[in-house]
């Protein structure tokens, strides 16, 4: 598939190295989060084999996923089980969902080895950006791309809040999901310059994304966290390896460990 957008080829790239380094086996089973096409073009070139792409859109055919298959599904409610697909991946879909925590704890829930999320980060560079309207920060052009319809919040026709992400955030989500595991997370950051607004008819705002365009650059560059681009990969715990330490486990039960606590908690008051 040829994009016609340069910068979408390299959002695609950064997702599609993302893919390809986190995920060694090819044989793995893959569940994509809200996909398209280019979930469908990112995984065929890097030869993985066992893919599901779901989504809530009722207008796509099984077909437009061969050979890989195809599922509807709403993200913030999975079917599967917990546990039941070896990665959980979503590209560019969580901001859609009216509850974005709520869609990368499924994702987690489901996953059996990780999770791996592209989607934009939230910084004070992005923050200034939507002050000065060089970015929206909501999702009007997605909605008027497919006809006024839909691809907006939850694939209805009223645009999306844009929500971004910090690396504090994702932590605290799943650490409040999953309190009785170590977690590990690694985090990767790439260039997307901010292109909805180069669709404007305001010339006004052409010239000062031409002029601010540089700027950007190198201030990403100088600071590799102010990138647009945000990759967040969560290991998924061991059990019983990566319980807490105030945690045990017997007989396939998770509860708390009563003799870790009564040597280092004094039930006395002072």
């Amino acid at each position: 598939m040829k994009q016609e957008n340069s910068l979408l080829d390299a959002r695609l790239l950064f997702y599609k190295n993302c893919t390809h380094e986190i995920i060694k086996n090819k044989n793995a089973s893959i569940l994509v989060i809200g996909g398209d096409e280019n979930d469908k073009l990112v995984f065929q070139e890097n030869g993985f084999i066992d893919v599901t792409i779901s989504n809530i859109d009722e207008t796509q055919s099984d077909s437009e996923y061969y050979p890989y298959k195809h599922c509807l599904q709403n993200a913030e409610k999975l079917s599967y089980k917990d546990n039941e697909i070896d990665y959980v991946t979503a590209h560019a879909t969580l901001h859609h969902f009216s509850s974005p925590h709520r869609g990368l704890t499924e994702m987690y829930r489901v996953a059996k080895k990780g999770v791996v999320v592209i989607e934009s980060r939230d910084s004070w560079l992005m923050r200034l950006l939507i002050k000065i309207k060089i970015t929206p920060d909501y999702e009007t052009a997605a909605i008027y791309d497919h006809n006024c319809k839909y691809g907006g919040v939850n694939n209805t026709c009223i645009p999306n809040y844009i929500y971004r992400w910090t690396e504090r955030e994702v932590e605290k989500t799943i650490k409040s999901y999953a309190p009785y595991v170590k977690h590990k997370f690694t985090y990767r950051y790439g260039l997307d310059e901010p292109s909805a607004t180069k669709r404007s008819k305001s010339w006004s705002k052409k010239i000062l994304i031409d002029i601010s365009s540089p700027i950007y650059r190198l201030i990403v560059k100088l600071f590799p966290k102010q990138h647009n681009l945000f990759a967040f990969i969560i290991t998924k715990p061991l059990i019983p390896d990566d319980l807490q330490p105030w945690i045990k486990f017997d007989d396939g039960v998770i509860s708390f460990n009563e003799s870790w606590a009564a040597e280092r908690i004094n039930t006395k008051l002072p």
